[in-house]
């Protein structure tokens, strides 16, 4: 079409200005020599100039029709299948078109000295229209395989990693989940990063990762500070330091935010006011969703790595049998903030987690490397009582089981019960986590976070629904699972380190008196 029109502008302009005749070989309609052209041959005289170019004009605009059939019959054919929609889906269709008007309305003529007030437009992107083909759904993605190749190599290496990580051990863990967040921080901050506002603002970004660092060490600070302690025994120099930052960790860290305050204060500058308070609000969202559930995440690394990696796994294993059940049999739309997430996906994805759950409890638990908590900051391996959570008991099966099956009993863990729980909430509720993610990204016209993960997006596209489980699993751990019972390891350990030779003496005096009391009475 483009060929075409720029050789009718140049044959046009030489048939009405050029003296001379058209060469017999100068390309005139797509190098085609036509009747036409050959008769202009020796055509000088104005009159069969004019007869040239008439017959020319409808030459090519013979040519535009000819070339634009397909077009046209494309659209038709997509006007049809649109216009046989029924129901909701047309009615929804009117209701943009509705909307699209009125929000396009022709500007005001100029000679009219009247100011029209147009309503302001949202920045929000309109749910999508529902197709009625399905062709949004990947079982009908003809790129579907593409996209699985990249996405599966993508998983490979990231469920390879995250296996070496786990057999190194908690500290390795713990780091992991620092560079997780320092990912996450730097795709949440840059999507109200506007480059024009930044360079008038020299500095301004460090204030963001001034209050990241600084959130960082309170969090951190409160759940690792005994484990910190418990590391340093054998220097008395060290371990006064040590004590003392723990101690007084509070406060440096208020001092910190305090000086961030006060920084961005001074940084304040005019026509500015709303940008820089707006990334103000936004870095302390970032903060509180990016550490509360990171908080969580890290206790129940200590606890022991079966805390953390049984709900990790069950939410891979989910999205993993969302994506496959999705991929081959996915018809039926599921939410709207997602137009992908089908039916089929969700409950398949489901039956598949809770069946995991169960599995994957038994083989977890029958490490001591998972299942022991670690109460120092050091890489040593690890062993200890289990407890009763992790020891089998034998079950016979019901009457009902033929005879001829060879197993007459099985042996259960009472954490794999529990672990039906958090399989529950991973497949029912953690997807909820994603459904906001998309939520969030649809309103700031995104279609992923960042594009670290190839096949993926960013790395908040992956941790989306795991903030949700991280959370859950830590208070289930605390409210059913954790007891409350005291060692007397324990307890010498901390008044060992917390009181001084004084107090200790008057302690054992105090307990020496309760007990005779004790002994008295029972006599």
């Amino acid at each position: 079409m483009k060929y075409a029109s720029t050789n009718f502008l140049r044959n046009l302009y030489s048939l009405v200005f050029r003296p001379t005749p058209f060469p017999s070989t100068s390309p005139f309609f797509f190098h085609r020599a036509s009747g036409l052209q050959r008769a202009s041959v020796g055509a000088t005289c104005p009159r069969c100039r004019i007869s040239l170019v008439v017959k020319s004009l409808c030459g090519q605009i013979s040519l535009y029709c000819i070339s634009s059939l397909p077009a046209v019959l494309t659209v038709w054919l997509i006007t049809a299948i649109f216009g046989s929609l029924e129901g909701k889906g047309k009615d929804r269709t009117e209701k943009l078109k509705a909307m699209h008007k009125e929000n396009n309305i022709g500007d005001p003529p100029s000679n009219s000295t009247t100011r029209f007030r147009h309503r302001k437009r949202s920045s929000e992107v309109p749910a999508e229209v529902p197709k009625s083909d399905g062709s949004q759904f990947l079982v009908n993605d003809p790129k579907k395989y593409k996209s699985m190749l990249i996405r599966t190599y993508s998983t490979i290496w990231m469920i390879g990693g995250f296996i070496f990580i786990i057999y190194m051990g908690h500290l390795y863990i713990w780091a992991m989940v620092v560079v997780i967040q320092i990912f996450m921080a730097r795709e949440l901050f840059n999507l109200l990063r506007r480059a024009n506002e930044d360079r008038q603002l020299p500095g301004f970004r460090l204030l963001n990762w001034h209050f990241f660092f600084t959130a960082m060490l309170f969090t951190y600070g409160r759940f690792l500070s005994q484990h910190l302690v418990n590391t340093i025994t054998t220097d008395k120099l060290l371990y006064r330091l040590v004590s003392w930052i723990v101690k007084y960790q509070m406060f440096i860290c208020y001092f910190l935010y305090i000086a961030g305050f006060v920084w961005f204060i001074l940084t304040l500058k005019k026509k500015m006011y709303k940008y820089q308070f707006s990334q103000y609000a936004w870095t302390h969202m970032i903060l509180l969703m990016v550490f509360v559930q990171s908080s969580f995440t890290v206790a129940n690394i200590f606890d022991g790595i079966f805390w953390f990696l049984l709900p990790a796994s069950l939410i891979v294993i989910n999205d993993i049998a969302a994506y496959l059940f999705g991929f081959f049999f996915g018809k039926t739309p599921l939410i709207k903030l997602s137009p992908k997430k089908t039916w089929e996906g969700f409950i398949g994805a489901s039956v598949t987690t809770i069946f995991s759950a169960f599995l994957l409890a038994n083989i977890f638990g029958r490490f001591l490397w998972l299942t022991c908590p670690r109460k120092e900051l050091s890489t040593g391996w690890l062993s200890c009582d289990p407890g009763p959570m992790f020891k089998p008991e034998i079950y016979s099966l019901p009457r009902w089981v033929p005879q001829w099956f060879p197993w007459k009993e099985t042996s259960i863990m009472p954490v794999q019960w529990h672990a039906l729980a958090l399989g529950l909430f991973a497949s029912i509720i953690a997807p909820f986590g994603g459904f906001f993610a998309s939520g969030f990204k649809r309103a700031f016209k995104l279609k992923d976070f960042g594009d670290s993960i190839p096949g993926h997006g960013g790395i908040t596209d992956r941790m989306d629904c795991q903030m949700v489980i991280a959370v859950f699993a830590y208070i289930y751990y605390q409210s059913f699972i954790m007891s409350q019972n005291f060692s007397v390891e324990m307890i010498l350990n901390q008044i060992l380190r917390n009181l001084s030779l004084e107090e200790q003496q008057l302690l054992n005096m105090q307990l020496a008196k309760i007990l005779e009391e004790k002994h008295f009475l029972q006599y």
